[in-house]
């Protein structure tokens, strides 16, 4: 028996503000005492251990094969059935996963964050409702720069390395085209209170009909 869950796909170039977007909706939705978790797709990123720093420092991130997928649908679809998982965590400083997981028990909603999601069929097909972060280019990188350099301890050099050669070719390829497939656009993130609302009302209305046919 499947467990009463929403799930929700939130996409967007790199710093485009899919987190921020996120706690916003979320800050919404504790009003109607809705439980919830959250999955990122950076969580997801493959082991690299058989590779060196060096080595994992030069891979594409930015590709679908740098993400298990096959992992992400599974742990989705186990929380639907009702079931905890044990979620991977990534360490961006060494490029690669920690053996220590985060236990998720299920919850009524889920959102999975990322830049990819919305590329993967198996994984759109999963979610109730697709959203799509739209932000300017120049805004985004600025982000991505600001938290790379505070976050990941990485130097100006280094990030804008990895924009020219992987970020910037591989948002063209697979994240901008990926945008025709969300149910809703937010332009300029979470400077958008009045698309944040209709995503969150509308989510309100979902749950109230889930509520419904519970009863």
């Amino acid at each position: 028996m499947e467990y009463k869950t929403i799930i929700v796909g939130i996409a967007g170039g790199t710093g485009s503000g899919k987190t921020s977007v996120t706690k916003e909706i979320l800050e919404e939705l504790k009003k109607t005492h809705i439980n919830s978790i959250l999955l990122e797709q950076d969580s997801y990123y493959r082991r690299n251990d058989h590779l060196t720093y060096e080595e994992r420092t030069k891979l594409n991130y930015d590709h679908p094969d740098s993400i298990d997928f096959d992992l992400l649908e599974k742990h989705i679809l186990t929380l639907k059935k009702g079931k905890s998982i044990e979620k991977p965590i990534y360490d961006f400083q060494i490029h690669n996963r920690i053996n220590e997981t985060e236990h998720i028990e299920p919850a009524n909603l889920i959102i999975v964050e990322g830049i990819l999601i919305l590329a993967i069929a198996k994984i759109r097909e999963l979610f109730d409702a697709k959203i799509f972060i739209d932000t300017d280019d120049d805004e985004r990188l600025l982000r991505r720069m600001e938290r790379d350099m505070k976050e990941r301890a990485r130097s100006f050099e280094s990030i804008k390395n990895q924009y020219i050669s992987t970020v910037k070719p591989m948002h063209l390829e697979f994240v901008e085209p990926s945008k025709r497939y969300a149910d809703v656009i937010i332009p300029r993130g979470r400077d958008n209170k009045v698309g944040i609302k209709m995503v969150s009302s509308r989510l309100k209305y979902l749950f109230r009909n889930l509520a419904n046919q519970s009863s």
